[in-house]
């Protein structure tokens, strides 16, 4: 629309909830909707019409109702023409367009006419998410408007946008300025509405009169449907407007963040699913806007609702967007060249599957009616496949129409050859996500560095071949304990060796439904897993009872499951190769080069600096695989959110990481242990420092005061086994709490006595 309107209709909304610049960002109900009708060409004004809306009452303001009423009737005075009342938000749009259009027809001067407001809060943040959270039918009128504000902007443009309000551009035109000013928090009464209106419709006649003689054209638009597109790694994004929606249903789309932020204007392919380390969807999403201003006003939608859950929004930088939306394969780009297509992602397909029997999948079946024909046959198929060429097991299938592609997911979880088949609705960035992250270096592109420089590199895999003296138990209950876990293996509980049972937990503590379990002998965990696999385990804590699957495993394999990594095999024609284990997905794989971190100190300098604690360190003991598994905490370096941690009752108390010395040529001495807090626990403490160092019956532990002046000190014997690299490494233990907040720590100086050795704890 370039030409001049013929008719304006200034617009006014109010809600039950804030008003002023924070209008709408409470998701309050719209309780009134104003407007008055300007003749552009002959400049003259129609009446002031008010539309009251009853807002939707839930029970707990069911009593209430009666007093809405009656404050409702008090405000007929509020200085309106014309005073109407609507049931709910969509009668009263649907009234709205009916009364403009009568209105404008009975005028017979022109019939084009757009909305005009006071800037983009009352159009963009009321009408159009309320509308959209209660799935209500906007008529065409909302979906172009003028913004007063920047129209006033065109002839005065020293004056700060954001700053712009009725009152100041009443006062630059010289207009009288009646209108109170009001509290943004406050609502807003129906008197200051009228003043509001009928000060723009002044406002707007003096932008029409000399000597500014101004001309309404281009309006802004909403858009009343999201586009989706691709995008380019290559292409530039504005750091401005991009955010963070985080909290998003499972089986969102990209038509239900549009909905969400409905009313601002989101680019072409601006909306981008991010995925987990696992290909699932984790409940966030990267939204690019058209400008900076639909950016800000979608930070202003933060904790609004999508159904019963409430969306953090956050601002987000274009690299952010690129890494998950953009992509290099023109593969893709082929594929996501057709216009009006809706994309479906089928997860756990075979390996061997082709696109015939894709296409055979989707065929309609015999008595049926329902059509989901794959738009293009072959060429709508994408299968998703490694670099070297095997398949993911992921495939990503156009329809031409959302019938065709609502009729396919109806086919969720059936049969494709041997396995069951998941279907999801997908979007264009999610499969360029997908796609990148399995064809292409990972997201994160630099390791972080390590924590401690000096510790040597551990290799990812164990090395094949290993002693499988153990088991894997997969898809627990989740309500199950280790006593549900006993009872499930029944006569095989006497070959469980000491502290060997490890429940995998993830990072929120939650069961993960994995558990590793210690054998006796490779021939006893074989003879459990041929025996229980695939049985069904019952949890007393809960109803559920789940089949298990019971593997054999190896105690390297349990580490680096318990680390974070997944036991999965490299599958050929012929034979299986490779280890059958993959890495932790928070390690790099070592086909991937990162810049190598700085050493803050060389092994020969921290051995020289800490001569016990460096050789520990740099020559740690290796554990035997017939003993409890302990991971070290050198070996969670690089943990991030996905990696699983081994729950606490399943793991061993009794194995020390440092290596023990095989006899000491010094007799046993005395500990002292001064700067202890006061007060104190008394001996449970000192067991707990000193616990994991193993001393004879015959040790004695004395708790009591050396001095009158300093009663927190104590004696401890020193236990015949403790060497003087072990004494060093607990001489930097944390005792208690002090007074202060912050735990002391202790050192151990080494005195020669004649009556042996002396160990003083004092603090650093």
């Amino acid at each position: 629309m370039t030409a001049q309107v013929d008719y304006l209709a200034v617009v006014f909304t109010a809600t039950s909830g804030t008003s002023g610049e924070w209008l709408g960002s409470d998701e309050k109900e719209t309780v009134q909707l104003m407007w008055q009708l300007v003749d552009v060409k002959n400049k003259k004004l129609g009446k002031v019409n008010e539309l009251r809306i009853k807002p939707d009452l839930s029970d707990s303001e069911e009593k209430q109702e009666d007093e809405v009423e009656e404050s409702t009737t008090e405000q007929h005075n509020s200085g309106a023409d014309c005073v109407t009342t609507a049931e709910n938000l969509e009668t009263a749009l649907n009234l709205f367009h009916l009364q403009l259009t009568n209105e404008v027809n009975s005028a017979g001067t022109g019939t084009s006419v757009c909305l005009c407001a006071d800037g983009q809060l009352h159009i963009r943040q009321v009408i159009h998410p309320e509308a959209a959270s209660k799935n209500i039918l906007v008529p065409d009128c909302f979906y172009s408007f003028f913004d007063i504000r920047k129209e006033f902007k065109k002839h005065f443009p020293a004056s700060d946008l954001k700053a712009l309000n009725v009152q100041n551009m009443a006062e630059s035109l010289g207009l009288p300025n009646e209108v109170a000013i009001v509290d943004p928090e406050s609502i807003l009464s129906p008197e200051v509405a009228v003043q509001q209106v009928q000060t723009m419709t002044s406002i707007v006649l003096a932008l029409l009169s000399e000597p500014f003689c101004h001309i309404f054209s281009n309006p802004e638009k909403v858009n009343d449907k999201f586009e989706s597109g691709t995008c380019s790694k290559m292409e530039k994004v504005s750091d401005n407007t991009v955010i963070r929606a985080r909290g998003l249903p499972w089986q969102s789309s990209d038509q239900d963040i549009a909905r969400f932020f409905r009313g601002l204007n989101i680019a072409k392919g601006g909306a981008a699913l991010c995925l987990n380390a696992q290909g699932r969807r984790n409940g966030e999403a990267l939204v690019r806007f058209v400008s900076e201003e639909h950016r800000d006003l979608a930070l202003q939608r933060h904790k609004h609702h999508m159904g019963n859950r409430y969306i953090e929004v956050y601002k987000a930088t274009g690299d952010d967007f690129l890494k998950i939306a953009g992509g290099t394969s023109s593969e893709v780009a082929m594929f996501l060249s057709r216009d009006d297509q809706i994309i479906v992602r089928m997860r756990g397909l075979p390996f061997t599957a082709t696109h015939e029997q894709v296409l055979t999948f989707f065929s309609p079946e015999d008595g049926l009616k329902e059509m989901c024909p794959v738009s293009g046959g072959r060429e709508g198929i994408l299968f998703v496949r490694y670099p070297d060429g095997r398949p993911t097991g992921d495939a990503f299938v156009l329809f031409s129409c959302e019938e065709h592609a609502q009729n396919a997911l109806k086919k969720h979880k059936e049969i494709l050859g041997r396995r069951y088949i998941e279907l999801f609705k997908s979007t264009a960035a999610e499969v360029q996500q997908v796609l990148n992250r399995y064809s292409s270096a990972p997201l994160i592109p630099v390791a972080p560095a390590p924590l401690v420089s000096v510790l040597p590199a551990m290799p990812l895999l164990p090395p094949p071949g290993t002693l499988r003296d153990c088991l894997r138990l997969r898809g627990l209950p989740y309500t199950a304990s280790i006593d549900d876990i006993l009872t499930f293996l029944g006569e095989f509980i006497h070959d469980i060796r000491p502290h060997g049972v490890h429940m995998v937990l993830n990072q929120q503590g939650r069961p993960s439904g994995d558990c590793f379990i210690q054998m006796t002998s490779p021939e006893r965990a074989l003879m459990a897993s041929q025996r229980l696999h695939k049985h069904v385990m019952t949890s007393q804590r809960g109803q559920n009872s789940r089949y298990v699957e019971v593997f054999p495993c190896s105690a390297e394999e349990m580490g680096l499951v318990l680390m974070g990594g997944s036991l999965s095999h490299t599958h050929t024609r012929t034979q299986r190769s490779g280890t059958g284990l993959s890495p932790p997905p928070c390690l790099s794989p070592p086909s991937y080069s990162f810049a190598a971190a700085p050493q803050v100190l060389t092994a020969e300098a921290a051995a020289a600096l800490y001569p016990p604690f460096g050789q520990m360190l740099l020559a740690p003991r290796p554990l035997p695989p017939g003993h409890g598994y302990y991971p070290a905490a050198s070996a969670q370096l690089y943990m991030n959110y996905s990696a699983y941690y081994p729950s606490p009752p399943g793991s061993p108390t009794t194995i020390g990481f440092f290596p023990s010395p095989s006899a000491l040529t010094s007799p046993g001495g005395l500990v002292r242990m001064p700067g202890l807090p006061y007060p104190t626990n008394g001996v449970k403490d000192i067991i707990n420092a000193v616990q994991g160092y193993q001393y004879s019956a015959e040790d004695a532990l004395v708790h009591a005061p050396v001095h009158t002046q300093d009663p927190s000190r104590t004696l401890l014997t020193q236990p015949k086994e403790w060497s003087p690299g072990e004494v060093s490494v607990l001489s930097s233990s944390l005792i208690g709490q002090s007074n202060g907040g912050d735990a002391p720590v202790m050192s151990l100086p080494l005195v020669n006595k004649p009556a042996g050795q002396f160990l003083d704890l004092s603090l650093l």
